[in-house]
């Protein structure tokens, strides 16, 4: 448990490094609350964006966006919006991105953005 804890925080922070580098501002991360966590919340223009992060070492067992179902996605609409609700934050636009990240320990990590995927 503790190597996925460490490969989950590593992947949240080649995330957050690459959001940055595309000129995206980062509000919060790992905020939570009753009805789950959101790994990263960012601005993107005049959009709001709530960013799901799913890391693998391999894609051995599926690609990590094979992780983010039907439940999750609405899991993370909820979320938004307790986030919007709880934070008072002026937010004109939301949009629900997902960032996989495969990182092998032996070689570079290979970044995949969607944006806009709920």
């Amino acid at each position: 448990m503790a190597h996925n804890a460490e490969l989950g925080r590593r992947g949240e922070q080649l995330a957050v490094d690459h959001l940055v580098g595309r000129g995206m501002a980062v509000l919060d991360r790992n905020w939570r609350c009753r009805l789950g966590e959101i790994d990263i919340v960012a601005r993107d223009g005049r959009d709001t964006v709530f960013i799901e992060v799913k890391t693998r070492t391999t894609s051995d067992f599926g690609h990590p966006f094979e992780a983010i179902t039907p439940v999750k996605l609405a899991r993370m609409r909820r979320l938004a919006i307790a986030w919007c609700e709880a934070t008072d934050a002026a937010v004109s636009r939301i949009r629900i991105d997902a960032v996989a990240v495969l990182a092998p320990t032996e070689a570079p990590a290979l970044i995949e953005h969607l944006e806009g995927i709920s």
